[in-house]
């Protein structure tokens, strides 16, 4: 079966709102064309199976919680259920918009595009035929919409424009208020916010401005319009909808400057306040802001990375603080008024902030350039990535967070990788350094580097995690360092180009180097480092991989070769011919198409998956694919990204772009826009004229196999992409018959026939099924299982362990099981090892895990088991001497046990 995506590592906000859920423990995250929650009470992160066509722009979420609407830069719409995960209907706005926001009762939204708000009933509980049934049109500002806000009885609501003005619009036909204009500001309207149960308006602009708008009318005071007057003008609306080709619902002109008439017994607005952030002078653009009306607090973001904390509305400062060098791009606040969220769309940025406490909830970053390298620790446990930026980083996989962060690299990371023990990061960098990192101090505790300064390119380290090995891409030589003493060992030349890939063999002391020069050259670690053999290939070699047993040789060329070596006799054992299996894309600047294109494309990265019997290959396209070793046929590919706001994602430009001067992509509008930039120009009032804006271009850099065999990852253009076999609900039989059912199986373990009753469960391999059956076993009949069960089924069951630990709370009994399993099947799992190796280190990453969480519990208890023992010493209450050590190693026995 196929593995299915499941989270996207090393990217956590691109650009758009950022959104708390309605208990306020949850965020919501744009990340390009995907969505990822971030569960801050349980520290996790999940990226939801869906993707829109282009980058999201905004996200509006429901009151409930249950449903959110995904909005992409051109208009195309999604709603998706979060309970479900998946997209319930597809609307397109035909334009851009630039803000959603639901009404507190869920029965209504409002959109904003262009100069226009439209008011839409909220998809409904039931099933509908078309979820977006357009109420109101609402005309009024001259220029674009940038902002929406309600009242907490979704009675009305207010929307900003860039021509300076905000408009308080009726959500139903009031008689004393359909629409309200508001001037005072003297720049673009960044935020409007109602106060609590209230028409009252505070309205920010981006010049720092904040003005306090006082409603003469309260809330209960808005009156509904006689039936007379409302059955008119639903009737001229319904005539003139007659007249339109699609429907535009009733419609509602508002004017700037309406006659003394107009305005007789209707809602009036005063300007009681005024004031303004930055009396020092010291900020640039106000660019966003957030209000919670309960607390009152008024939070600012400033394009210079700065934050305010207001209490409104008096404008006493709570607190000022500086997060980040870059333009803050959103700010949330969580429903209790504690968690401050904020985004940087310029680094990749995303920090919750508790205010009270001034400590950080959250705080992530991806890699600010593209992800270059990764590799997986040998329990599959971590992920580490090196990029463009010089930064290290190492994810756990579980949780999706980064953790540890290096930066002293001064220049790109080209290859990163773990040594056996999984305690050491190595990486190694153009700045002419390969360091190591020690991931129990977090520190670099070695730095090697070669006599003259070379640029290395690539890096590899033997399985005992003692030789590491360095390309240099403009020395042509590879340089060899001893970790133990620092040392460099030897400096093997012989090559006649740029180093382009080293591999070492798994289970000799075997070194494998590609090169440009067209061969691959094997050195003999024990042989002084001699060459054992020199490969000879048609064409320049991009990089070289070995299967994990160490018997064979895997090397893609420049001429988009796959060639497979047995290279101890030095033969050809088979080939793949991979170009066209990569589907090129055309960039909108191309002279030629895709398909002359991609005869001059290969494969820049390989890796066999952990049982040997497929290679993964990814490229200069947005395919993974992924070919079966001994029939050399491609088995599947994998599109890893379906976003079109990258470059080079269609197969065939759109000839609407062309024209008889060339691609309208090669106009630039410049960074004159919303953003302008970080360091404006002297005498440059919208932003730096020479800023320019591009495309990414989508290309896939890395791709390496999980060891426990159940996942493998690739670095994109877009991030660290995770594929995983455990996501998903499958049913796959295994060795089924007609008698295997479920009421079966409940007879079964009913007459105590458990391991009958094991053996049927997994023959209808229902995960939910076999954790029932394996749980019903009492623990003192947990040996005499494990000694009868049939060979076939111990490697399944130690799989469903593997699994099982990772969710489950019966941790001792689940250890039992393993316990007793590997030691009653201890020598016959041993000759299968290789086969048996991805089950293993799967289960060994589930207990290491358990262990590091229980042992600290543990060591805490200890101390405080110490402390108490100390203090009581101390004041005379001494208890028995030979009580003490017992407590110790009672404590003890459980770290024990899972060691």
């Amino acid at each position: 079966l196929p593995p299915q995506f499941s989270g996207l590592l090393g990217t956590v906000y691109r650009r758009g709102n950022l959104s708390f859920t309605r208990d306020g423990n949850s965020l919501l995250s744009p990340v390009g064309n995907r969505i990822s929650l971030f569960d801050l009470k349980n520290n996790k992160c999940e990226t939801l199976p869906l993707a829109t066509r282009l980058n999201i722009v905004c996200v509006g979420l429901s009151p409930d919680g249950s449903l959110a609407i995904l909005i992409d830069e051109e208009g195309a719409a999604l709603l998706v259920s979060l309970i479900g995960k998946c997209v319930i209907h597809q609307f397109y706005f035909h334009k851009p918009v630039h803000s959603v926001s639901f009404s507190p009762d869920g029965k209504k939204f409002v959109v904003t595009k262009d100069n226009l708000a439209y008011l839409y009933h909220a998809p409904g509980k039931k099933r509908e035929f078309n979820a977006f049934v357009l109420d109101k049109t609402y005309y009024g500002p001259y220029d674009e919409t940038t902002c929406i806000d309600w009242t907490d009885d979704s009675k009305c609501f207010a929307v900003g424009s860039k021509d300076m003005s905000t408009w308080v619009f009726g959500a139903e036909r009031w008689a004393n208020l359909i629409y309200y204009s508001l001037g005072g500001h003297k720049d673009v309207i960044v935020a409007c916010f109602f106060e609590e149960n209230s028409l009252d308006l505070y309205t920010i602009s981006q010049d720092a401005a904040l003005c306090v708008w006082q409603c003469d009318t309260e809330l209960d005071g808005l009156k509904p319009m006689p039936p007379k007057d409302a059955a008119k003008e639903k009737k001229a609306a319904e005539d003139d909808e007659e007249l339109l080709e699609e429907p535009k619902g009733e419609e509602i002109h508002g004017k700037a400057d309406p006659s003394e008439q107009e305005t007789r017994n209707k809602v009036k607005y005063s300007r009681v306040a005024k004031y303004f952030f930055n009396k020092e002078g010291d900020f640039n653009n106000l660019t966003a802001a957030a209000y919670h009306k309960k607390t009152h607090l008024l939070v600012t973001g400033f394009a210079s990375g700065v934050f305010h904390l207001h209490e409104l509305p008096d404008f006493n400062l709570i607190h000022s603080l500086s997060i980040s060098d870059q333009r803050i791009a959103s700010i949330s606040i969580n429903c209790t008024g504690d968690w401050i969220a904020f985004g940087c769309s310029g680094l990749g940025q995303l920090l919750v902030w508790e205010w009270q406490s001034e400590s950080y909830v959250l705080k992530q970053q991806g890699h600010f350039n593209s992800m270059v390298s990764l590799a997986y620790s040998p329990d599959g446990q971590y992920i580490v990535t090196g990029g463009e930026d010089g930064k290290v980083k190492v994810w756990n996989t579980s949780s999706s967070f980064c953790f540890v962060t290096f930066t002293e690299h001064n220049s790109g990371v080209t290859a990163v990788t773990f040594t056996s023990t999984g305690y050491v990061v190595l990486s190694a960098s153009l700045d002419g350094t390969v360091r190591a990192f020690d991931l129990h101090r977090y520190r670099n505790f070695r730095t090697f580097t070669s006599p003259r300064p070379s640029q290395f390119s690539c890096l590899a380290v033997d399985s005992s995690g003692e030789i590491v090995a360095a390309g240099s891409q403009d020395s042509f030589e590879i340089f060899i360092w001893s970790m133990q003493s620092g040392r460099l060992l030897d400096v093997l030349a012989g090559h006649e180009g740029p180093i382009s890939s080293l591999s070492f063999n798994p289970m000799k002391c075997v070194l494998a180097s590609a090169s440009w020069d067209k061969t691959v050259k094997l050195w003999d670690m024990l042989d002084s480092w001699r060459t054992k053999e020199t490969l000879i290939m048609n064409s320049d070699v991009l990089v070289v991989a070995f299967r994990p047993d160490g018997k064979e040789l895997a090397v893609a060329a420049l001429n988009g070769q796959i060639t497979f070596w047995d290279h101890e006799n030095a033969v050809q054992t088979g080939s793949i011919e991979g170009r066209h299996d990569l589907q090129m894309g055309r960039k909108e600047l191309d002279k030629i198409t895709a398909k002359q294109a991609a005869k001059g494309k290969s494969f820049t990265t390989l890796c066999y998956s952990a049982d040997g019997q497929s290679i993964l290959a990814g490229g200069l396209s947005k395919f993974v694919c992924i070919y079966n070793v001994k029939e050399q046929i491609l088995m599947k590919k994998f599109e890893i990204s379906c976003n079109y706001s990258l470059d080079a994602m269609e197969e065939y430009l759109d000839r609407r772009k062309m024209t008889e001067f060339g691609s309208m992509a090669l106009i630039d509008e410049g960074g004159g826009g919303d953003e302008g930039v970080a360091i404006p120009l002297p005498g440059v009032k919208r932003g730096d004229m020479s800023y320019r804006h591009f495309k990414p271009e989508i290309r896939v850099t890395c791709v390496r196999f999980c060891p426990t065999g159940r996942s493998w990852a690739t670095t994109t253009t877009e991030g660290l992409l995770l594929y995983s076999l455990d996501s998903g609900l499958i049913f796959d039989p295994f060795e089924l018959d007609i008698d295997v059912t479920p009421s079966n199986i409940h007879k079964t373990l009913g007459q105590k026939e458990y391991t009958m009753a094991i053996v049927m469960a997994f023959k209808l391999n229902e995960k939910k099924l076999i954790q029932e059956v394996v749980e019903a076993v009492p623990s003192s009949e947990v040996d005499v299982v494990c000694s009868s069960l049939p060979d076939l089924y111990v490697e399944k069951l130690l799989e469903f362990l593997a699994s099982a630990f990772e969710t489950s709370c019966h941790l001792e009994f689940y250890l039992i099981w393993a316990h007793k399993l590997l030691m009653l099947h201890g020598q016959k799992l041993k000759t299968r090892s290789v086969k048996l190796l991805p089950v293993i280190q799967f289960l060994q990453k589930s207990i290491q895990r358990h262990f590091e969480d229980v042992s600290k519990l543990c060591e805490w208890n200890i101390y405080n088991i110490k402390y108490a023992l100390a203090i009581s010493q101390q004041r005379g209450m001494k208890r028995p001497a030979e009580e003490t050590p017992g407590d110790e190693e009672e404590v003890d026995s459980d770290s024990d046990y899972l060691m």
